[in-house]
């Protein structure tokens, strides 16, 4: 045994001098029921207990508008066989009226908030969002909360060049106390904003 020698690296050889090629070793595995897969990015990193503590963060959007009536929506839903909803032949959108959904995603307490318009997509609408959900839940959720941290895609009612936006933004900071924040997402990349 003193003479027995460990195989080199690479070389095939298993301890006792029986040499296996990869396809052989692989087929073994398989049998064994292992397979070749792809690391899955699943476990998350700890994150410090006062993380956000106190503060409340929140990501906010325009979501898509739907005709509200008896019009044709994209998607499908359960229903009996052979029972489609039955809507109108033609859809007239200047004679319809529209849900414009407006969400706010509370990234610590992963919960959404949707506030439905059915005017426009407003600066006014959008602040009046946020202000109905600090009052309902963010100021009872984050009672220490002194600031608030908006993240937005760069358009729609609450761009970063919408002088309305910053207006009522504001008013609602000075009212509610709160020092706001808004972190604008650069063109382009709104598949990065939580909501």
């Amino acid at each position: 045994m003193d003479d027995e020698v460990d195989p080199e690296p690479g070389s095939g050889a298993d301890h006792q001098g029986h040499r296996v090629s990869a396809d052989t070793v692989a087929g073994l595995l398989r049998e064994e029921g292992f397979s070749l897969q792809s690391n899955a990015k699943t476990i998350e990193g700890a994150q410090h207990p006062d993380r956000d503590a106190g503060d409340a963060v929140i990501s906010v959007d325009t979501k898509k508008q739907e005709l509200i009536g008896n019009y044709k929506n994209a998607g499908h839903e359960w229903r009996p066989a052979q029972q489609p909803a039955q809507v109108n032949t033609r859809d007239f959108p200047s004679q319809a009226e529209k849900a414009i959904p407006y969400g706010i995603y509370d990234t610590a307490a992963n919960t959404a908030w949707v506030s439905i318009g059915t005017d426009h997509d407003t600066a006014a609408f959008a602040v009046a969002s946020i202000r109905r959900w600090w009052q309902a839940r963010g100021r009872h959720d984050y009672p220490q909360s002194r600031r608030l941290l908006i993240t937005a895609d760069a358009g729609g009612a609450n761009g970063y060049r919408t002088r309305g936006w910053k207006t009522h933004l504001a008013d609602l900071a000075r009212k509610a106390g709160l020092e706001t924040t808004v972190c604008h997402l650069p063109p382009g990349t709104s598949k990065w904003n939580k909501i």
